[in-house]
């Protein structure tokens, strides 16, 4: 037994040592992309230093465990995570409002998300490439008391120089599915040893419990998802009306789609387009990347379509030319549940190419019904819940997709959104069983 503990030490430390060779040797090409990637959305050109580790000001931040001013780092990725950290973060508060919070990001529009989490107290940065340098710098000079990771961010060098420093990590809302225990299990050398690094790991449902324990994670905890904690902004509810009310045509809204899906969308709408209701309903499309917009347009514009982009609207309402056009474009950040009040349906993005699909709680949320691709391992549970609830359908393909948003259109949607409604609502309660936990982490003796 002692032999084969040695010998599973000496892998680990082999993998990290190649994995960290790589990501050095590879610094250049990331920190090229990162700058490219600043073109479009110039944050990513933000406080460079902080990608490799270095901050401003002095070094070393108090941690200082139960007393005022107790650092909770949380890591939120992209936009996705940022908005489900938010109801964790409102009930971190809540339980001890004497906290003081590291937001971290590595993507624009996570950073952009995660400014409307903070208090004049609080710290958003960059979390530095995965060196063994740049982290052991970030966690010297924040010196946090406890780091909270979202959904699926495990990284081998960040795990290995937090348990080095005491600094506890807990993956909060942790999810992964077979593919990706799968796809881990073949890098079980590196990846295991940063999974049993966690301190704890609060997991989505039973089966993302299964597959994060076969992985290595251990203690595991269920406590649901903390999407269904999330609140749509009530103004953005009502400016979604606003837009329902000024248009006399239904909107069927591709919601968060990606590459690849806007084409066969396209080409079905135009196909189905004799065959909707009428008043024959207009189609929108909010790509999820916002480099992609001008790309879809060209999509639009080369079949054809009239084109209407939110961000041409005078006063950010629909104006006459939006209401004669045939598509909307939503080129925008951060009104996502504006467009979900506005539609009468939605097809939810990522599940019509083979990505698992993406978050379909928030269209819950805002009562809006949903049509689900193939694709949704990603959110498999919730998925199946919203199907059984009869908050959303699921179909083959973008044909089928259309054809079923035209029946769902003509037989009502009252019953729907009603039900869409009452299914987000069933499962809130993760926020506050999951912040319980991570305070537990830090004030506890």
């Amino acid at each position: 037994m002692a032999d084969a503990a040695v010998d599973s030490a000496v892998k680990a430390w082999l993998a990290r040592q190649a994995y960290t060779l790589v990501l050095r040797l590879g610094t250049p090409a990331y920190l090229w992309r990162v700058w490219s990637r600043g073109r479009e959305e110039p944050d990513y050109r933000a406080r460079w230093p902080e990608r490799l580790g270095f901050y401003p000001g002095s070094a070393g931040r108090a941690r200082d465990r139960g007393q005022r001013g107790a650092w909770v780092w949380v890591h939120a990725v992209s936009l996705g995570e940022a908005r489900a950290a938010a109801p964790l973060i409102a009930a971190l508060r809540a339980q001890r409002p004497d906290l003081r919070l590291l937001l971290t990001h590595t993507t624009a529009t996570g950073r952009e998300a995660g400014r409307a989490l903070l208090l004049p107290c609080d710290v958003q940065t960059w979390l530095p490439y995965d060196t063994p340098g740049a982290v052991r710098r970030f966690l010297r000079h924040f010196q946090p008391s406890v780091g909270v990771l979202m959904e699926t961010e495990v990284w081998p060098n960040l795990q290995h120089e937090a348990r080095r420093a005491g600094v506890p990590m807990v993956l909060a809302n942790a999810r992964l599915s077979p593919k990706s225990l799968r796809q881990g299990q073949r890098f079980a050398a590196l990846l295991r040893p940063a999974a049993q690094a966690l301190s704890l790991t609060l997991a989505q449902t039973d089966g993302d419990a299964e597959r994060l324990r076969a992985m290595g994670a251990d203690p595991v905890q269920v406590c649901g998802n903390l999407k269904f904690d999330m609140t749509p902004p009530p103004e953005l509810l009502a400016q979604g009306r606003r837009w329902r009310d000024a248009d006399a045509r239904p909107l069927c809204l591709a919601a968060s789609t990606r590459e690849g899906e806007e084409s066969g969308l396209l080409d079905a709408w135009m196909a189905m387009a004799p065959a909707m209701p009428s008043p024959r309903p207009r189609l929108l499309i909010v790509p999820r990347h916002p480099q992609r917009f001008d790309e879809v347009a060209a999509l639009v514009a080369q079949r054809g379509l009239s084109l209407s982009r939110r961000s041409a609207w005078p006063e950010g309402q629909p104006d006459a030319a939006a209401l004669s056009a045939e598509v909307w474009l939503g080129d925008s950040m951060g009104e996502m549940p504006a467009y979900y009040a506005a539609a009468a349906v939605a097809w939810l993005g990522g599940s019509f190419a083979p990505l698992g699909g993406q978050n379909l709680i928030e269209a819950a949320a805002c009562a809006c019904p949903l049509i689900l691709g193939p694709s949704t391992y990603n959110f498999a549970e919730a998925a199946e819940l919203s199907l059984a609830a009869g908050a959303a359908r699921r179909v083959a393909d973008w044909a089928e997709a259309v054809r079923e948003a035209g029946q769902w259109l003509q037989s009502g949607m009252g019953s729907a959104r009603e039900a869409a409604l009452a299914f987000a609502r069933q499962h809130q309660g993760a926020s506050d069983r999951m912040s319980g936990l991570v305070l537990r982490a830090v004030f506890t003796p």
